[in-house]
């Protein structure tokens, strides 16, 4: 795989993206996913989201859509 993982993971708040991860394995996309929540879920109007680069697919947002 070229570049820097399939699994990209996006951290934003008021409107504006805080941080950015990217990860070849899914499984640990999804604990640091689930380690962003605890860590800045507190932030007002954060959002996280963990997308699938290959397919384009959003594999899950916190919080969730309504």
């Amino acid at each position: 795989m070229t570049g820097p993982g399939r699994y990209h993971l996006t951290l934003a708040a008021g409107g504006r993206t805080m941080m950015h991860g990217w990860w070849s394995d899914e499984q640990t996309a999804r604990r640091k996913f689930a380690r962003c929540i605890g860590e800045y879920g507190s932030m007002p109007g954060a959002r996280v989201t963990l997308t699938d680069e290959e397919t384009g697919t959003v594999l899950t947002t916190w919080p969730e859509e309504p």
